[in-house]
């Protein structure tokens, strides 16, 4: 066990199973004590379960480590208060927060229903938010404190993930600001993009999707070794490159000390691969004195703006 986190407290949330698991282990490998917050539902985020949570409090103190379980919900505002408040009650102090429970519910937009679209918004964008405003009220006080949230690749567009991708993109824009908001009392926020095989991404459906987002050329290529899909149970450390536990050491990199000046970044992580995204900019621009008309915008446009833009979904002929 290593000690750049010793004495120092962390909670992670969907600690039971995949990137929260990793996360959680290492975390405490550092030396730091760990609230294992897992609901324990299944990946649609129905049911609910204590083992996934339990489990893996146990593996931290069988290696010598302090580990507590949780199993709030934490797209509840009151379950993720309650969930900062273990931190207090069993460790005393609350140093790191790595926000990471999620659920899916994929459904192209004209079949989403109102019900899958808020489910995956509470859990991932609300979730974030729940933990992160109780955290921070502690994390002011102290001056102090990490906050790592999980975006993903999805944000910039994967068909049939409206919400997942609305709610991943918005977890970028909170990362930005809450990182204004609480640098002044030394605390940093990051956001990474995680590219690992889990239960949430080893399916056909989503592999799938991935494959037809690289074939027009929108974010990127698709996942290697994504597709197969998972066991209940099943281990993934044997995935390589695409294992979850290659994600971890990133992640607890930015609880670090050595991290202290990296505030309000996003980074793609997977494998030996750690990529950071650079801030939109304007690429380009128009200007008049003055409004500009229609038959002005559709003259100029084609040519200028949008010159050598790339539909990623063009039309296509209908079905016989």
């Amino acid at each position: 066990m290593g000690e750049r986190l010793k004495g120092r407290v962390a909670v992670v949330t969907g600690a039971g199973r995949g990137l929260g698991r990793c996360h959680a282990l290492l975390l405490a490998d550092e030396g730091a004590k760990v609230v294992v917050n897992d609901l324990g539902g299944a990946v649609d985020g129905t049911g609910a379960a204590k083992t996934p949570a339990d489990e893996v409090v146990a593996e931290i103190k069988k290696k010598g480590g302090k580990a507590v379980a949780n199993y709030e919900n934490v797209a509840s505002y009151e379950g993720a208060e309650r969930l900062i408040k273990t931190a207090l009650d069993e460790f005393g102090r609350l140093d790191i927060l790595i926000n990471n429970a999620g659920v899916l519910r994929d459904r192209m937009v004209f079949n989403m229903t109102e019900e899958e679209w808020d489910t995956v918004m509470k859990v991932h964008l609300y979730g974030h938010f729940n933990c992160t405003k109780h955290a921070c009220i502690i994390f002011r006080q102290q001056r102090s404190g990490r906050i790592v949230n999980t975006s993903s690749d999805a944000g910039l567009g994967n068909m049939g993930q409206a919400n997942y991708s609305a709610a991943k993109e918005g977890i970028v824009g909170l990362t930005r600001t809450v990182a204004r908001d609480m640098g002044r009392y030394g605390v940093t926020c990051n956001a990474i993009r995680p590219m690992a095989a889990t239960r949430m991404t080893m399916t056909p459906e989503l592999a799938a999707a991935w494959a037809k987002r690289a074939e027009t050329g929108v974010g990127g290529p698709a996942i290697p070794g994504v597709g197969a899909p998972a066991e209940a149970g099943a281990p993934l450390a044997g995935l390589g490159a695409m294992a979850p536990e290659a994600v971890s050491p990133f992640v607890v990199f930015l609880c670090t000390d050595e991290a202290a000046n990296i505030n309000g970044c996003n980074f793609s992580v997977g494998g030996g691969d750690i990529r950071l995204f650079s801030e939109p900019q304007h690429i380009r621009s128009i200007h008049k004195k003055g409004i500009w008309t229609v038959d002005e915008l559709c003259e100029l446009v084609p040519t200028t703006l949008a010159a050598g833009l790339v539909n990623p979904s063009p039309p296509a002929p209908p079905k016989a």
